[in-house]
C-alpha cells in the first residue's frame, strides 16, 4: 500500500443530520394507503399499476412489495409499471432491467411488470403541452403514483421531483419526456410537469399517491399517502418537508470535491446539483446555481456506479475523472437521456486521467491558492454525506461548529500500487 503526496493530509469526519426514520415499512404503508383508499373504494379485481422509477430510493423493493401486498389485501390486482421517461435508452426491456437492479422483479413483487413504451395522446394542456400517458396505464383501472419527493436538480418551483413528475415524465415514457423537456425554453419544465399532471389527474386514471421522504442518511424518513383532493397542494407541503431533511456539504466554498462515484441511481443528474451547487445547464466555477448552495471550484469523480448501467449523464458538471469511469460509459444511453432533457452539455466528457493520483494533481493545480492549503472534501457520493474526509485546511474552519465531529488525526489517504485511492467510505 502506498500513500499519496498529491493530496494534503486528510482527516476523517462525521456529520449529523435530523434523523426521523420509518421502523416498519409494511405497517406505515398500510396506514397511509388507508388514507388513500377508504374502505370499499377499490372494486374487486381492479388492475392497479404501481409506478417505480430509476432512482436509487432506499427500501424501494420493500416499499413496492408492501404496496402490492396491501392492494391485494384490498382485493385489487396490482402490477408494476416502470416509470422513467427516456432512461434505459428509451427501451422497455432496459427499464425493466433498471428496476431489477433495485430488487423489483416479478418474482420478488409477486406481481407482473408491464414495461411497454407505447403511449397514448391525451391532447394539449392550456399552456400548450401535448400530453402522453403509457398505454399500460391507460388500459388499467388506475395508477398509484409511488416516488420519492425531493428538490429537483434542474429547476425550482411549487413542485419539483416527486409524484407529479413521475405522473408526467414517468408515465409519459420516451414520447412524453421528449415533449415536456422542450418546454424548458418557454414555460419551463416545472410548469410543463404541473400542467401535464393536472391533465392526467382529470382523466381519473390516477387513484392516489404514496410519497417517500428520505433523511440525510439516505434512509426512509416518512411515507405519506396523497389523496386526489388537492393533490398538488399536498405534494407542495411534502416537498418543503423533504427540503428540510436534505443533507449538505459542510462548507459554502470548496476548492476540490472528490466523489467515489456518480450515477442515475444517486441522482437524476448523476450528482445532486442541490448538493454540489452546479447546474445541469452550465456553471461558473465557484459560483452556486442557487442561493445557499456551495460554490465548488473543481469536482473529481472516481467512478461510475454499476447501477447506472452506463448512463453517465451529469458528467458535464464534472471536471476530472478516470479511465475506469470512461470505460463504463454507454454513449448511446447517455446521449439519449441528455438530448431528451435538452441539456446536451450534461454529457460532455470531463478530463480523463489514468489514475486517481494524476487526476487529483491536475485538479489541485487548477484550484485557488490558499496559504492554509486547499479546502478538499472527499465523500462517497452526493447521497451519503455522513462520513467524509477533510483536508487540514478545513479543520480550523470547523471551530465552534455543531453537527460535525473530527475522528482521529490528519494523515495521508491510502493509495494502491496503481495510484488509486483505497476507499473506506460506504463501508
Amino acid at each position: 500500500m502506498q500513500t499519496t503526496s498529491t493530496l494534503p493530509a486528510m482527516v476523517r469526519a462525521r456529520q449529523t443530520f435530523s434523523r426521523p426514520h420509518v421502523e416498519d415499512i409494511g405497517a406505515a404503508v398500510r396506514v397511509e394507503l388507508d388514507r388513500v383508499f377508504p374502505s370499499g373504494s377499490l372494486k374487486k379485481g381492479a388492475e392497479i399499476g404501481v409506478t417505480v422509477g430509476s432512482r436509487g430510493i432506499t427500501n424501494i423493493a420493500e416499499i413496492t412489495r408492501a404496496v402490492v401486498d396491501d392492494l391485494k389485501r384490498r382485493d385489487a390486482s396490482p402490477f408494476v409499471i416502470p416509470a422513467m421517461g427516456s432512461h434505459g435508452g428509451g427501451e422497455g426491456e432496459a427499464q425493466r432491467n433498471l428496476i431489477a437492479h433495485y430488487g423489483v422483479t416479478e418474482e420478488s413483487m409477486g406481481a407482473p411488470i408491464r414495461h411497454s413504451m407505447e403511449t397514448r395522446r391525451l391532447g394539449t394542456t392550456d399552456n400548450g403541452v401535448e400530453t402522453f400517458i403509457a398505454e399500460a396505464a391507460w388500459n388499467s383501472d388506475g395508477i398509484l403514483l409511488l416516488n420519492r419527493i425531493k428538490p429537483h436538480t434542474d429547476f425550482k418551483g411549487r413542485i419539483e421531483s416527486g409524484l407529479c413528475k413521475i405522473c408526467a415524465i414517468g408515465l409519459g415514457k420516451y414520447d412524453g419526456a421528449q415533449e415536456y423537456h422542450t418546454h424548458i425554453f418557454s414555460i419551463g419544465l416545472g410548469a410543463a410537469i404541473c400542467a401535464v399532471a393536472e391533465k392526467i389527474l382529470e382523466t381519473g386514471k390516477i387513484v392516489g399517491g404514496l410519497g417517500i421522504l428520505e433523511n440525510g442518511y439516505h434512509e426512509t424518513a416518512r411515507l405519506a399517502g396523497v389523496t386526489l383532493d388537492r393533490f398538488i397542494e399536498q405534494e407542495e407541503k411534502l416537498l418543503e418537508e423533504s427540503r428540510g431533511l436534505m443533507p449538505s456539504l459542510p462548507f459554502k466554498e470548496i476548492d476540490l470535491l472528490i466523489c467515489d462515484r456518480m450515477g442515475k441511481n444517486i441522482s437524476g443528474a448523476g450528482l445532486d446539483t442541490n448538493i454540489t451547487g452546479r447546474s445541469v445547464n452550465g456553471y461558473i466555477q465557484g459560483i452556486p446555481w442557487c442561493e445557499g448552495m456551495p460554490g465548488i471550484y473543481r469536482i473529481f469523480v472516481r467512478d461510475l456506479s454499476e447501477e447506472s448501467d452506463g448512463n453517465a449523464v451529469g458528467m458535464g458538471m464534472v471536471d476530472f475523472s478516470t479511465q475506469r469511469f470512461a470505460d463504463k460509459i454507454n454513449s448511446r444511453v447517455t446521449y439519449i437521456n441528455s438530448v431528451t432533457a435538452c441539456t446536451p452539455g450534461n454529457a460532455r466528457m470531463p478530463l480523463i486521467f489514468k489514475t486517481d493520483s494524476e487526476a487529483i494533481e491536475a485538479a489541485l493545480k487548477s484550484c485557488p491558492r490558499r496559504e492554509s492549503g486547499p479546502i478538499v472534501v472527499y465523500v462517497r457520493d452526493t447521497l451519503e454525506l455522513e462520513d467524509m474526509f477533510l483536508s487540514e485546511a478545513c479543520v480550523e474552519l470547523l471551530a465552534e461548529r455543531e453537527g460535525i465531529e473530527i475522528l482521529g488525526e490528519p494523515g495521508a489517504l491510502p493509495i494502491d500500487p496503481e495510484g488509486n485511492i483505497i476507499s473506506s467510505l460506504g463501508h
